[in-house]
C-alpha cells in the first residue's frame, strides 16, 4: 500500500504499466520511498488511520512528484514499530515518519540508526532526542520555555515549579533552569512532591517551600508557579493553593498544554487568568479546516504532528536525498517549527490565559522559533 505525490485518495496497490504485445514497456523509474510506521492494528487502528490521512494531506500540500509514502503496520508495540522500520528500510524508505509513542521510538532507533537513515517519531518524550531521531510532538522542554520568555516578557523575574516527583517534573524542572539562566534570571524555585499524594493537600506544604504566602519576603516570592498537574489534579492544586492564602494574583498560575483541552479548567476560580502554552491558533484552525475538507471530521490534537512529520519528510524528498531540512523554519499544522541537530526540535508556541466562561485567550502570539526562551 502506497501513497504516491497526489491528491489526498484512497490508498490501494501500485501497478507498474505492461508491456503491449510485440513491444517493449519503457522501464519504469525506481520512486523514492518514505515508511509510516502507524498503528494501523491494534487499540490504536483508528487513530492510526487518522495519521495516515493527516500524511497524505501533507503529501497533496507539501510533496513532489517522484516520491511516495509506504505504510507498514506497528501493531501498537515497540516490537511491531522495529519491525515495521526494518521492513521500511529493506523496501528502499529514506526518511520514517513515526511511530506514536516513546517505547515505539526507542525500537525503532536501533535500525534506523544502524542504516543512517533519519526518524521522525509523533511522541513528546525530549529524552527520545538523539542523532537522527527528532520527536516532534510539543515537548514539556517547549512549553516551559515558552511560559518563562512570556512571563519574562511581562515583567516577571522569578519562577517556580511545583510537579510530582517523575519524569516530566524533571524534564519540566531542567528546562526552567536553564531558561532561566539564559535570560539572566534568579534561580528559579523547584518542588517536587510524591506522585500518588492528593494536590489538594500538598497545595499548604508548596505554599510554604516555595515562599508563596504574604508571610514570606516580598523579594523571594515567584511571579509565576508552573503546576505540573493537568485535568482534576490541576483544579485541586490551584484550589489549596488558594485556601493557603496564595494570593492569585500578584502570583500567577501557569501550566502545560493539555490545560488547553480540558474545558473544565475554567471552572475552577483559582485558575482565572491562569496561563498555558499552545499551538499557533491560526495555523491550527487552518490545519483543522482542510483536514475536516479532505476527509469529513475533526482531527484528533495529536494527529497534526503526523501533518508536520510527513511535511519535513517530503521536504526531505525534493530532491531525493533524504536529508532532513534542519535549520530551516517550517509551517506546520501547530505553526512554525524547526529542527537543529541532535534531535532537537523548536516550537514556536502560542500562550493562552483560562477564562471563565469562555474560551481561553491568547496573551503572547506565537513567534518563529530560534530565539531565547523557544
Amino acid at each position: 500500500m502506497a501513497l504516491s505525490a497526489c491528491a489526498p485518495q484512497a490508498s490501494g496497490p501500485s501497478y507498474a504499466p505492461q508491456p503491449m504485445a510485440g513491444g517493449y514497456a519503457e522501464p519504469v523509474p525506481q520512486r523514492a520511498r518514505v515508511g509510516l510506521l502507524l498503528p494501523l492494528s491494534g487499540q490504536n487502528a483508528a487513530l492510526g488511520q487518522s495519521l495516515m490521512n493527516a500524511a497524505q494531506l501533507a503529501l497533496f500540500e507539501q510533496g513532489a512528484p517522484g516520491f511516495e509514502f509506504v505504510p507498514r503496520d506497528t501493531n501498537g508495540t515497540p516490537a511491531g514499530a522495529a519491525a515495521a522500520a526494518r521492513q521500511a528500510i529493506e523496501g528502499g524508505a529514506r526518511v520514517l515518519v513515526g511511530p506514536l509513542t516513546a517505547q515505539e521510538t526507542a525500537a525503532v532507533a536501533i535500525p534506523a540508526r544502524a542504516a543512517g537513515i533519519p526518524v521522525l517519531p509523533f511522541t513528546n518524550d525530549a529524552n527520545q532526542a538523539a542523532q537522527l531521531v527528532w520527536p516532534l510532538g510539543i515537548t514539556p522542554v517547549q512549553q516551559v520555555r515558552r511560559l518563562v520568555a512570556a512571563g519574562q516578557a511581562q515583567g516577571v523575574q522569578r519562577f517556580a515549579l511545583a510537579a510530582p516527583d517523575g519524569a516530566l517534573g524533571r524534564q519540566m524542572a531542567s528546562a526552567l533552569r536553564s531558561a532561566a539562566s539564559e535570560l539572566n534570571l534568579p534561580q528559579p524555585l523547584i518542588e517536587f512532591y510524591p506522585g500518588a499524594a492528593q494536590p489538594g493537600l500538598v497545595a499548604r506544604d508548596v505554599a510554604q517551600k516555595l515562599a508563596l504566602t504574604a508571610e514570606s519576603p516580598e523579594a523571594q516570592r515567584p511571579g509565576m508557579l508552573i503546576l505540573g498537574e493537568s485535568g482534576a489534579r490541576a483544579r485541586d492544586m490551584a484550589a489549596g493553593l488558594a485556601a493557603a492564602g496564595v494570593a492569585m494574583p500578584p502570583l500567577r498560575l501557569a501550566g502545560h498544554a493539555l490545560w488547553g483541552q480540558d474545558e473544565g479548567m475554567g471552572q475552577q476560580a483559582a485558575l482565572a487568568g491562569a496561563w498555558f502554552p499552545g499551538p499557533d491558533p491560526a495555523a491550527r484552525s487552518a490545519f483543522e479546516s482542510r483536514y475536516e475538507t479532505a476527509f469529513g471530521e475533526k482531527p484528533a490534537r495529536i494527529v497534526g504532528v503526523a501533518y508536520d512529520a510527513a511535511a519535513i519528510a517530503a521536504r526531505a524528498m525534493r530532491d531525493g536525498s533524504g536529508q532532513v531540512p534542519v535549520g530551516e523554519v517550517i509551517i506546520g499544522a501547530d505553526g512554525a517549527l524547526r529542527l537543529n541537530p541532535g534531535g532537537q526540535v523548536q516550537r514556536g508556541l502560542a500562550v493562552y490565559a483560562i477564562a471563565p466562561g469562555a474560551a481561553p485567550g491568547v496573551v503572547a502570539p506565537a513567534e518563529l522559533p530560534g530565539s531565547v526562551g523557544y
